[in-house]
């Protein structure tokens, strides 16, 4: 297996797809935020309001702004026509975290792993942007792709 956004002389290149079948291709990714125990306490208690918001809610937007943005922060990914995004939080009392499950779809030449991690990826951070001001003792943890579907392998974690 080579790079493939590397050419035989080691140059970035964007992959051409011009040749790969249009499919339906879907990714799901996740992550977690840990918070220290009484920031965590201090997050439930205010049911995850912030003074910036609700937590979950606006990390939400930001992860699905993020997924439909990918190819402006990520080089050599495709500029595609999502047709879904979708984000869950879950509190996990058990480990102080607040976990985060973004899904991305496309019918198209191309995968959305990329997607999906970026709107995982940009909801922690917002996640950390609003709960900052409690501490800044606060880890974003486990991004990572727990699955794919479509193109030529499928995944799953």
């Amino acid at each position: 297996m080579s790079l493939t956004h590397l050419d035989d002389q080691g140059k970035s290149r964007m992959v051409d797809v011009g040749e790969k079948a249009v499919t339906r291709r879907v990714a799901v990714a996740g992550g977690r935020v840990v918070f220290p125990p009484e920031v965590y306490a201090q997050i439930q208690a205010a049911n995850g309001q912030t003074a910036k918001g609700a937590v979950a809610e606006v990390a939400r937007i930001a992860g699905i702004m993020a997924a439909k943005n990918t190819a402006s922060l990520i080089p050599m990914c495709h500029p595609m026509m999502l047709e879904r995004c979708k984000l869950e939080f879950e509190y996990d009392d058990a480990s102080c975290s607040l976990n985060i499950t973004a899904e991305a779809a496309v019918t198209h030449k191309t995968g959305v792993e990329m997607e999906a991690l970026t709107a995982v990826s940009v909801a922690a951070l917002t996640v950390y942007d609003m709960t900052k001001a409690l501490s800044h003792d606060i880890e974003i943890q486990d991004v990572r792709l727990l699955h794919k579907t479509g193109g030529k392998h499928d995944f799953t974690r």
